[in-house]
């Protein structure tokens, strides 16, 4: 979900891996960290279900680098993923709550 998110919030842009991860770290006030061990396969995952798209191109530092997007059926798990989110964190603070 936070994957699908960030690139959802990139808009146009394109993003690739350490971008994604890097983003995520920022935008938690530095809570989240996304390993490399999960985010590339996640994306991969998330490729071949096609949520995400990917090119090859160059980052600024002339690297070669994978830039993802979201894709149409990106957009509907993401939609998907926060609906079941919602519900669970509504049910988890109706435990916590005291009684």
């Amino acid at each position: 979900m936070l994957i699908l998110k960030t690139l959802a919030r990139a808009g146009a842009n394109q993003l690739h891996g350490f971008e994604i991860a890097q983003a995520i770290h920022q935008r938690s006030r530095s809570v989240l960290h996304v390993e490399e061990g999960s985010l590339y396969p996640a994306l991969q995952r998330m490729l071949i279900k096609g949520w995400i798209a990917g090119e090859w191109g160059h980052t600024p530092e002339r690297r070669r680098a994978r830039y993802y997007r979201l894709t149409p059926a990106g957009k509907k798990q993401l939609d998907r993923e926060i609906a079941s989110y919602t519900r669970v964190a509504a049910a988890v603070t109706l435990i916590i709550q005291p009684t």
